[in-house]
């Protein structure tokens, strides 16, 4: 007599970004896949960004479909009216405050509803900790989801010795620019300045830092960790990290990924706060290959009107078309203000946006270079796009990244994020006209293919993301 199949209930994903327009980009990667791999999937978002969300791009951005679902959970923020980015300190020890309750409410009330699996497993930003001991509490796999560079992540790792060391509380300029820490495994060439900006403020108290150390020792108890990196960029990194977690999953570029989903209601969902100006796309069309430098600071980073200035002077004088992203908010200190005579050095050869699709821009054959502030979404697209970066790191993560970019990946050139006009013009012209520039192109071309390699079915990133589902995320403790 032949047997009946089993029927296996649809295992259920909750996925919870930090409530950065990054993390949450990253995230909503990853949790696509997942769908497009069979997962029921809620997406946890602040009720602050699913506000933004909605205000932005109005109540369809947030309504998911069968097996999508959305869910929100406070911040513990006082709520806000405006589009203002939410402080990074204050917003950090807030989630440690205030999230556990809300998110077991939600794993409960889930739990409860007609209709739909049982909550089988929990991916959660790297610093959204809470949610690991939510996850031990249902006896399920809690999984930490870190969008960042492994190279960030194993520093990460060692900010308690560093704090210890009195590494982090240095002011001597020349040794934090200077001081090699060689003590890192898999961590090359890094410098003590690469991980003294851990925040964007002065904080003598180093708090941004004393979180990130308590969420790292948090994570150990993770039972995987997935990186949106891929083993041929960071192998000596990745294969170090194995020493510290128990699974270490490194399954990126996540966007090349998504281009191989099928086509679903899903895939045109987008997390992005601004509204894509597309017409950035027409005016690349008419620029010449390998013409245009295109310029980004991403979401978060932020720089004074001076910058803005010499930023904007530099671009000019180099009299190299330009497409430059500039956020309404992205000026800390007044408005985002150029001057008449700029605008008119630039006409016909420089476009100013508010937000683009960067992955767009940075496949279109008309963009040269990318002047980044090394942030690792931007990082791992441009890499996907095959194109070099000019790098103007500022914090977090953003100084290891650039360091990586330029000194093992040779796909970069490093500039002073004490911004100066002569040096952005030098910078761009020697990129732009010297056989050095040439052959980093050439190499970032290399590394896209190899990026997509990973990728493709038999690669590596192909087969650690089949083994994260089948060994982690399908199996209930």
């Amino acid at each position: 007599m032949e047997l009946e199949p089993l029927l296996i209930e649809k295992q259920h994903v909750i996925c919870v970004p930090f409530p950065a327009q990054s993390h949450i980009n990253a995230m909503m990667q990853l949790a696509k896949l997942l769908n497009s791999k069979g997962f029921y999937v809620t997406f946890v978002l602040t009720e602050f960004f699913h506000t933004r969300l909605i205000r932005s791009r109005g109540p369809d951005s947030v309504k998911g479909s069968d097996d999508f679902r959305f869910e929100t959970i406070t911040d513990g923020m006082r709520s806000s009216e405006d589009d203002t980015t939410q402080e990074n300190r204050q917003l950090n020890l807030s989630i440690q405050k205030n999230c556990l309750t809300p998110f077991r409410n939600i794993v409960t009330k889930l739990n409860q509803l007609p209709n739909v699996p049982r909550v089988s497993c929990i991916v959660s930003d790297g610093v959204m900790t809470f949610s690991l001991q939510v996850a031990e509490e249902w006896s399920i796999p809690g999984v930490l989801f870190w969008p960042i560079s492994a190279c960030s992540l194993m520093g990460f790792i060692h900010i308690p010795e560093m704090i210890e060391r009195g590494l982090l509380q240095l002011k001597d300029e020349n040794l934090l620019s200077n001081g090699i820490i060689d003590w890192i495994p898999g961590l090359r060439g890094a410098r003590m300045d690469d991980f003294s900006r851990m925040d964007r403020t002065p904080d003598p108290d180093n708090t941004i830092a004393k979180i990130l150390a308590e969420e790292i020792q948090n994570g150990f108890k993770a039972s995987a960790i997935i990186l949106n990196t891929f083993d041929n960029l960071e192998d000596e990194v990745l294969s170090a990290m194995r020493s510290f977690y128990r699974r270490v999953y490194a399954i990126g570029p996540l966007t090349l990924h998504c281009h191989q989903m099928p086509e679903s209601c899903l895939k045109s969902i987008t997390t992005n706060l601004w509204k894509e100006e597309i017409e950035c796309l027409a005016w690349l069309d008419k620029r010449e290959a390998a013409s245009v430098i295109y310029v980004n600071f991403g979401s978060f980073a932020f720089i004074t009107s001076q910058q803005l200035s010499e930023f904007a002077w530099g671009l000019a004088n180099t009299k190299y078309p330009f497409l430059w992203i500039i956020r309404r908010d992205i000026v800390n200190d007044g408005l985002a203000v150029l001057s008449e005579d700029f605008m008119k050095e630039i006409k016909g050869r420089g476009l100013l946006a508010n937000w683009c699709p960067q992955e767009e821009v940075l496949s279109h054959p008309s963009i040269a270079w990318f002047l980044t502030h090394c942030g690792w979404n931007s990082t791992v697209e441009s890499i996907c796009g095959g194109v070099p970066m000019i790098c103007c790191p500022q914090f977090g993560d953003q100084p290891i990244n650039c360091r990586y970019t330029c000194n093992e990946w040779g796909i970069g050139v490093e500039i002073s994020n004490e911004v100066r006009r002569e040096e952005i013009e030098r910078v761009v012209r020697g990129v732009m006209e010297s056989e050095k520039g040439k052959e980093m192109r050439l190499k970032a071309m290399k590394w896209k293919e190899s990026a997509e390699n990973a990728t493709k079915q038999g690669g590596s990133s192909y087969t650690n993301l089949n083994s994260l589902i089948h060994e982690v995320l399908q199996q209930i403790k």
